[in-house]
């Protein structure tokens, strides 16, 4: 498995993750908060070999600028969260940002 996979992998699992934290109602509903807690828990070991070959400000800018983007949409899709324009543009160039390193990091 290459290291990107680790990545995507380690997006999916933090995502999955902040999904099932919402879910929890603050920890209200502990089933989802516990299934959180483990999908957070295995988010950090898919990490760990990611950041053994690629560097780790830019896995860690690519992580956190998928997650954002794809929590965003869960929020709108799932729980009717809505966004301002200017707040879809900084998302925008968040995803912008994750996707120039991505294309510019050889590792």
């Amino acid at each position: 498995m290459t290291a990107w996979s680790f990545l995507g992998i380690a997006i999916v699992l933090e995502v999955a993750g902040t999904f099932l934290l919402k879910l929890s109602d603050g920890f209200a509903k502990w089933h989802w908060g516990v299934l959180s807690i483990i999908c957070f828990m295995c988010c950090f070991w898919a990490f760990a070999p990611a950041i053994k070959i690629i560097p780790v400000g830019i896995a860690y800018a690519i992580w956190a600028g998928i997650g954002i983007l794809a929590a965003s949409a869960i929020g709108f899709l799932v729980f009717g969260e809505r966004l301002g324009a200017f707040q879809v543009a900084c998302i925008a160039f968040i995803l912008a940002g994750s996707v120039g390193l991505r294309l510019t990091t050889t590792a």
